[in-house]
């Protein structure tokens, strides 16, 4: 079991080596690994230290999701990525 406090996407890459990460519930958040489990772990650290760093900084902190998920998924490309990004937030 993960023991994940936020949200995590894990997004496949054009490199079958390569894979990336975020939380869209942690503002800031990224990752990289060389295999979606290699994201999930470093994951779990990274987003501990995120946190760390943000309450360093005293800067908000969002609180922890009651039900954080996972979604593992090829990354947008080309027109695709744009109208996500137009979305954002």
């Amino acid at each position: 079991m993960m023991d994940l406090k936020y949200s995590l996407v894990v997004e496949a890459t054009d490199d079958p080596t390569f894979f990336t990460c975020y939380s869209s519930d942690l503002q800031g958040f990224t990752g990289v690994g060389h295999s979606v489990e290699d994201c999930l772990y470093g994951a779990k650290w990274g987003m501990e230290e995120h946190v760390g760093l943000l309450l360093q900084q005293r800067l908000p902190v969002p609180p922890a999701s009651a039900h954080p998920t996972v979604l593992i998924r090829n990354a947008a490309t080309g027109e695709e990525a744009l109208a996500q990004a137009a979305l954002a937030p």
